[in-house]
């Protein structure tokens, strides 16, 4: 595989991630964590993300928000009850249901995403084998890491919407996030087996630009294969279309 083209991937991965990222500090998300979820999907989805996050996450400006609940007067405040808090806390809920599981999707491939960034150089530096492969003690490394984000990722807005107590909330994210990471990793770890023998000389190394620009392919494929995932536990109601 070219250094040449890993780079250029990888930097307008990089470029998208920071675009949306200084946007989202304009345009803070009704939910804390997809301001981060945003950012990340950049890195995998480079170009594509920024259209993807315009298209189904972009909040309004923060001080627009603000100055439209200025220019309601108190009476049309009292008419309308809750529903002014509401307009900025549900602003997506008219999204056709496959935009919102689209986004849900982004949500589990954030933790996901953000557990391979950390446990991949971290296996790579050790040389951690599983069962003397450097493949599986990759995979086992990704797979512990993506899924302590991943249901910190569902945790965190379930606490921040008021969602019972801290052990309820955690099994509702383990409920939530389990299916749709197994299903998320499995996409990640298919490529990677294609991927390393073709294009990596056989060698998972952190430590190369190419092997990022695979694992970059692997995470959007990943997503691909959670998107289905996403879909069955929202219909379940395990999981909310975001």
């Amino acid at each position: 595989m070219p250094t040449f083209w890993s780079w250029i991937f990888l930097l307008l991965g990089i470029a998208t991630c920071a675009l949306i990222a200084l946007d989202v500090r304009r345009r803070p998300q009704h939910m804390a964590i997809m301001n981060v979820t945003w950012p990340i999907t950049g890195l995998y989805m480079p170009v594509l993300g920024w259209w993807v996050y315009q298209k189904m996450g972009r909040a309004a400006p923060a001080h627009a928000d603000h100055d439209s609940h200025k220019g309601h007067g108190t009476s049309e405040s009292h008419q309308h009850g809750g529903h002014e808090h509401q307009g900025r806390h549900h602003h997506h809920g008219d999204k056709p249901k496959w935009q919102g599981v689209f986004v849900s999707a982004t949500h589990c491939g954030g933790g996901c995403t953000l557990g391979d960034i950390v446990a991949t150089p971290l296996a790579t530096v050790l040389g951690f084998t599983l069962f003397g492969s450097h493949m599986a003690g990759h995979f086992l490394l990704a797979f512990v890491a993506a899924y302590a984000f991943g249901v910190l990722f569902q945790y965190l807005p379930i606490r921040e919407m008021g969602g019972g107590s801290p052990r309820r909330a955690l099994i509702d994210a383990i409920k939530a996030d389990t299916l749709s990471l197994i299903a998320f990793q499995f996409g990640m770890y298919f490529w990677m087996l294609i991927a390393t023998p073709l294009f990596l000389d056989g060698r998972m190394d952190a430590a190369t630009p190419e092997f990022w620009f695979m694992m970059q392919i692997a995470m959007l494929v990943g997503f691909l294969t959670s998107y289905p995932a996403n879909w069955w536990l929202v219909n379940k109601g395990i999981k909310h279309a975001m």
